[in-house]
């Protein structure tokens, strides 16, 4: 399984967060961090279901990853 971040679009309500969390659990998602200063969490979540997540019309699903600054 692969971790993905997943925040809320910026004209979502915050209350459709616990929709999306909810939502990835239900498909095979483990919840393994959930933001405070962002609409958002970071799920393990199984390759083959993603396409579930990427259909929210209230979410921005990308692959989590290592950032560097330079």
């Amino acid at each position: 399984m692969t971790l993905y971040n997943v925040t809320l679009k910026d004209s979502v309500p915050p209350e459709k967060l616990e929709k999306a969390k909810e939502e990835a659990r239900n498909n095979g998602g483990t919840i393994k961090h959930e933001y405070t200063l962002i609409k958002g969490f970071t799920v393990e979540y199984p390759d083959d279901h993603i396409s579930v997540l990427e259909t929210n019309e209230h979410i921005h699903v990308e692959q989590d990853g290592k950032v560097s600054t330079q």
